[in-house]
């Protein structure tokens, strides 16, 4: 972390600090956004319930916002 990523996250200008953490949540979220199945994602996860990956570790892609909201539109 402190050799290799943090200094290629300041090369980038990324100024937020990114932890070991930073890499599940992403993991996760992009796991999701390609329709994995949510057993599978806590599996790969090692979290002992699917609520933890989902409520903690998943966030909505914007894009899949905009396309949630248009359809209701």
């Amino acid at each position: 972390m402190r050799n290799l990523i943090r200094p290629a996250i300041r090369d980038v200008g990324i100024t937020k600090p990114i932890g070991w953490h930073t890499f599940r949540h992403t993991f996760s979220t992009s796991l999701r956004a390609n329709r994995t199945d949510i057993k599978v994602m806590q599996e790969l996860l090692r979290h002992a319930s699917s609520r933890v990956t989902m409520d903690t570790y998943t966030q909505a892609i914007t894009a899949q916002k905009r396309e949630a909201q248009s359809r209701v539109v």
